[in-house]
């Protein structure tokens, strides 16, 4: 059985601040996506660098950097645009984060496992 989407309230979501995960159990047992909020729209991501295939936070929900302008990963400090996921600087440049599809309205947030 299979997981359509999964929802949110929009109020947990906060602008730059922790991030959401997620179990996606059709990439195996341990597999996680995340959803952070940036300027105003949520965006999803499985939670596994390009570089490495580790997880990115380097504490639990913790996916951005110092500044909050960009997702870190913990392990090798590569940079991704929290807006397309696209690797900016460290060992992954020119890789992306894979992006899950997610939407929102009427103060919910969904992520669209159906559609990734």
């Amino acid at each position: 059985m299979s997981v359509a989407s999964l929802k949110f309230d929009s109020e947990d979501l906060l602008e730059k601040g922790d991030g959401l995960r997620f179990d996606i159990p059709v990439l195996g047992p341990h597999a996680t996506g995340f959803v952070v909020r940036f300027q105003g729209k949520p965006y999803a991501y499985v939670n596994r660098c390009a570089h490495v295939p580790i997880e990115l936070d380097w504490e639990h929900g913790k996916f951005f950097n110092m500044t909050q302008e960009w997702l870190i990963c913990a392990t090798h400090g590569a940079m991704y645009s929290p807006q397309s996921g696209r690797c900016i600087a460290g060992p992954c440049q020119g890789k992306s984060l894979s992006p899950i599809p997610v939407s929102e309205q009427g103060g919910v947030v969904t992520v669209h496992l159906d559609q990734f």
